[in-house]
């Protein structure tokens, strides 16, 4: 009988490494030969060495990789067409039994490729990581990328959403099914301790024991919003609150002068890309998530499950994982005093700190990786069997 054989693809590398590698063991499990197509060159908000390495542990577990060169701006059309082309040319090549896609410009390629071969039998799988339209986005949002979607779910058998306001908005599309997994799921048990000595790693970027460390993991971009909090720092008096940026991206020099020029350089670290955070949020006292848009956000949830106190933004995804005041502090995204006052409160009140820890230790259990796997399961066996 002949294998099933199944792609995984996405935009970049990096989120095929940070949040589909689970996925690809199910389908292994499930008896699929998985092959990876994404950019393997740039655009991955991992290092290059990370990609580079990430590659050959696909290629040594025996997952072909292809390199495709596809854009993460919807203005690029050249680099999209030619993108769709070898996506095209793949899917006919390999003919898949399952085409599993996400991100917005990867999905709307691979949906578009696989087009022909949905006529004989190939199945597609669109993950909306976060609809670029939400309520309160940009007009230019939901002009650019509404109708696109709708379409698209035309071409699309399974159609999965990973927060509640996603969810009822694709319930109105066209695909022939729609679902809700909350995210990737999170390893819980994983995050819960650390072995790593907490004031070693605070001495790595010279925090002391009594310093109150707050700390955000994500991409230094405009959406992931670190300027706003790096604001809220100048606001602060106390000088033992410290801030750890876990990330890279485009908006680090411009962070670095404006830490410069509020003179917050004793406070405030970039840290640049780590392996190692749930060793650093197990040193840290608090986290804080101020990003302008999220599907359901990975960061958020291992802060919860490492038992850390959080402030984050009033967006959607946020707002499935937290309730202001119960699981952490919600404020206005842009809000620099907001942030500013609810850290301060954080620091002062051991009793409001303890009860956001219990609250969400609670809450993020229904999160769990081992849910979201056995639903993925779930998901591949109907498909396959339809």
């Amino acid at each position: 009988m002949k294998q099933k054989k199944a792609l995984m693809t996405a935009s970049v590398a990096s989120m095929i490494d940070l949040f589909n590698m689970d996925n690809i063991h199910i389908l292994q499990e499930l008896g699929y030969e998985v092959h990876v197509a994404a950019n393997f060159e740039f655009g991955s908000i991992t290092s290059k060495e990370r990609v580079s390495r990430f590659r050959n542990e696909l290629e040594a577990a025996g997952i072909r990789t292809f390199h495709i060169e596809i854009p993460r701006s919807i203005t690029h059309i050249k680099d999209i067409c030619s993108s769709y082309q070898k996506m095209k040319k793949l899917c006919e090549q390999e003919r898949y039994d399952l085409i599993h896609t996400q991100s917005p410009i990867g999905g709307v390629v691979a949906r578009l490729a696989a087009k022909k071969m949905r006529k004989h039998g190939t199945k597609v799988i669109y993950v909306a990581h976060g609809f670029h339209f939400y309520a309160g986005a940009p007009k230019k949002n939901w002009v650019m990328f509404y109708p696109v979607e709708k379409m698209l779910s035309r071409y699309t058998d399974v159609l999965i959403t990973i927060n509640q306001e996603d969810y009822q908005r694709a319930k109105k599309f066209y695909a022939k099914e729609v679902y809700y997994v909350p995210g990737i799921g999170i390893d819980i048990h994983k995050y819960e301790t650390s072995e790593a000595d907490r004031q070693s790693v605070r001495n790595t970027f010279g925090f002391t024991e009594d310093d109150f460390v707050i700390m955000s993991v994500g991409q230094l971009s405009k959406r992931k919003n670190q300027e706003t909090v790096i604001r809220a720092m100048a606001e602060i008096p106390d000088k033992k609150v410290k801030y750890l940026i876990v990330g890279l991206g485009e908006k680090e020099d411009s962070d670095r002068q404006l830490i410069d020029q509020l003179d917050l350089k004793t406070r405030v670290v970039l840290a640049g890309y780590r392996e190692d955070i749930k060793e650093l949020l197990h040193a840290a006292d608090a986290f804080v998530f101020p990003s302008l848009q999220e599907g359901l956000p990975v960061a958020l949830m291992e802060a919860m499950a490492a038992g850390l106190p959080s402030v984050s933004s009033r967006i959607r995804g946020n707002v499935d994982l937290i309730s202001d005041g119960t699981e952490g502090m919600l404020v206005e995204p842009m809000g620099i005093k907001g942030y500013a006052q609810a850290v301060m409160e954080l620091e002062r009140e051991s009793s409001v700190r303890e009860k956001l820890i219990v609250n969400s230790k609670r809450k993020i259990q229904q999160f769990s990786i081992e849910y979201v796997h056995e639903k993925m399961k779930q998901i591949y066996l109907t498909i396959g069997k339809n």
